[in-house]
């Protein structure tokens, strides 16, 4: 061998001996391997550092063996491999079990009570590579095993015997118990404490005859209770008193169920001068009618020249309350009130086909349809992935501010027109739910019936193919029938979901596979719907016979459509949503106070504003779950 050759390095394997000690729970520590010369063979610190992931799940068996390992000498497993510094070697935890795990656990609880030397031990087995006689790499290490007469000479590591070891246990346990045991004691001392001062408290609060209380802390006196049996000897006594003295009773002191300040009063007086229902809270006050709106401002303002200003000498109710404050919350109650009976009456239909979001800020929206994946293409052995065409459709909409103020004019307080400012806010109520019902029946109605422009530069509603751009393929000319409500549920069915909006993938997504769930309809074919899709039969000409339809959808009449014959399709908005409705302070329009008894518009314009105001922004995201008839 020249001196520029390397060295000639191969795989060798060898047996080595290793030491054990039992721990605590009766598993062992045992060391694997450690620095210096074995067999010949020289390991040095850094290649057993190197190799300490190699030793973790081993299996420990009964002898050594040169051919494939049998279950039946299975006796441990070792876990948990750590460099110790100090001995230069490799530690680790073996667990015994299996059919070898008895005797392995007897033989080394045998030995660690032997005070000579024994011969039973660990022996490693392992596959290194070396450079003459020093160990360059461990490659693989096959297994532990308990031998007899390993090399080396390895044995058990002396530890502390079992029994010390139970002794220690034992001793540990009597000190536990005795603390234990006066831990016990403390408690027992404060519950009885405790006890006692419960007893008295509970006495006090009963309100008994003295002799009956004597007889009750005669019986609890120096004993622990739970509350529920002091508690249920008081009732017993309490139910014997009440049918000893017939009309008497006894009773426990008054409980505070609610407080209440002149605010709350007031604002109770003011629901009913409005005919509102008052708040749970101040429903069981009783408190006096107010004639009109002209007694509310006059005593809490004390205008009662009505200059428009406040004069506290003047002022009746004594309170932090106002009147435009009062008032604006009544206003509000009436709006959500009319709100209600409106959309019973049929103007919240748009609830059912769209999507209502509340919004943090008023900057505008982009609703972004996200595109699926159409299909996962093959992949073949060691190729690479390709990515997935995946893209978006954006649609942008923005807040509009709609609103005004209510004039409460000193003319009409002074007029006592009460009625006049209810109806004042049963129309902001109706106004606001006819303004979304009316922005929502739009997109249906905009541009001659095809709506809005999309992103993809196609109307909402066209009959162009779906694999173009722009293409929709979501209009009809028929008129409402059942054959034409199947034609548009099938176009809505087979409609493509978006993979990505650019050549050669227009149209070219899966089926969406989603049946309308609304059919939208004017006034003029409110019967022809309910007919088709709420009722037992079909009628023909010839015949009659059982609605297959019925129940498929739900038929929705939008009271600004004016057209007699044109109808819409819709799906369910929980399943494929469509148009959104998005809110900045609440769906409802928002009054508030827009001054105060000393605002400028009092003095100057003799009347308080309550500011109207309502943030709304409605568009449409997706054309596919939408179908248009636009009959001639």
């Amino acid at each position: 061998m020249s001196e520029t050759q390397p060295p000639y390095i191969t795989e060798h394997q060898a047996r080595f001996a290793a030491e054990g000690q039992p721990n605590k729970n009766g598993t062992f520590e045992v060391f694997c391997i450690t620095a210096g010369n074995g067999n010949g063979w020289e390991f040095p610190p850094e290649v057993l550092q190197n190799s300490l992931p190699l030793w973790d799940n081993l299996a420990c068996f009964i002898d050594h063996a040169w051919t494939n390992r049998s279950i039946r000498d299975l006796a441990g497993h070792i876990s948990a491999p750590f460099w110790d510094q100090d001995a230069q070697g490799i530690k680790a935890t073996l667990t015994a079990f299996g059919p070898g795990g008895e005797l392995l656990s007897i033989l080394g609880q045998t030995i660690l009570k032997q005070s000579a030397p024994s011969k039973v031990g660990f022996s490693a087995d392992l596959l290194f590579k070396a450079n003459g006689k020093k160990v360059t790499e461990i490659t693989k290490v096959l297994s532990l095993d308990l031998v007899y007469n390993p090399a080396r000479g390895g044995a058990f590591h002396t530890a502390l015997s079992q029994l010390e070891s139970e002794k220690k246990i034992m001793s540990d346990e009597t000190e536990k118990q005795q603390q234990l045991n006066t831990q016990t004691e403390q408690a027992d001392k404060v519950m009885l404490k405790l006890c006692e001062n419960l007893l008295e408290t509970s006495l006090a609060a009963a309100h008994l005859p003295n002799p009956v209380s004597k007889r009750i802390r005669a019986q609890f006196a120096g004993k622990t209770f739970t509350p529920e049996e002091l508690d249920q000897t008081i009732k017993d006594h309490q139910d014997m008193l009440s049918d000893l003295q017939a009309a008497q009773t006894v009773s426990g002191p008054a409980r505070i169920t609610s407080m209440y300040n002149e605010k709350d009063k007031l604002q109770a007086a003011v629901d009913d001068l409005f005919g509102l229902e008052r708040d749970d809270k101040l429903k069981a006050l009783d408190v006096p009618g107010l004639s009109g709106i002209r007694e509310l401002y006059l005593s809490l303002t004390g205008d009662y020249d009505l200059h428009g200003g406040y004069y506290p000498d003047r002022v009746q109710l004594a309170t932090t309350a106002d009147f435009t404050g009062l008032v604006k919350n009544a206003l509000n109650k009436i709006v959500a009130q009319q709100w209600t009976m409106l959309g019973r009456a049929g103007y919240d239909w748009w609830k059912s086909i769209t999507s209502q979001e509340h919004f943090t800020s008023i900057q505008d929206i982009t609703g972004t349809l996200i595109g699926t994946v159409g299909d996962l293409p093959v992949v073949a052995e060691g190729a690479e992935y390709t990515e997935l065409v995946v893209g978006d459709s954006p649609e942008t909409a923005s807040f509009v501010k709609y609103g005004g103020y209510i004039p409460l004019t000193l003319e009409l307080i002074d007029r006592d027109q009460t009625r006049k400012l209810k109806a004042y806010a049963r129309e902001l109520g109706s106004a606001g739910l006819r303004k979304i019902s009316k922005l929502v029946s739009e997109i249906f109605t905009a541009n001659a019936g095809v709506g809005p422009t999309m992103a993809d530069t196609g109307a909402l509603f066209n009959a162009t193919a779906v694999t173009t751009k722009g293409g929709h393929n979501n209009l009809l000319t028929t008129a409402l029938s059942i054959a034409a409500w199947d034609a548009a549920c099938t176009a809505v069915y087979n409609q493509p979901m978006l993979i990505k909006n650019a050549t050669g993938l227009y149209g070219t997504g899966p089926k969406m596979a989603i049946n309308p769930k609304f059919c939208l309809v004017p006034r003029a074919l409110q019967n022809t719907a309910w007919q088709m899709l709420k009722g037992e039969f079909v009628r023909e000409a010839t015949y009659v016979y059982d609605n297959v339809l019925k129940g498929s959808a739900v038929p929705v009449t939008v009271p600004e459509w004016t057209d007699a014959n044109d109808w819409a399709a819709v799906c369910d908005p929980a399943v494929a949503p469509a148009i959104f409705v998005g809110e900045r302070f609440g769906i409802m329009p928002e009054i508030f106070v827009a001054g105060d008894e000393l605002s400028p518009a009092v003095f100057m314009n003799d009347e308080h504003r309550l500011k109207v105001r309502h943030f709304l922004a409605v568009w449409v995201n997706d054309f596919r779950p939408l179908h248009k008839n636009n009959v001639a």
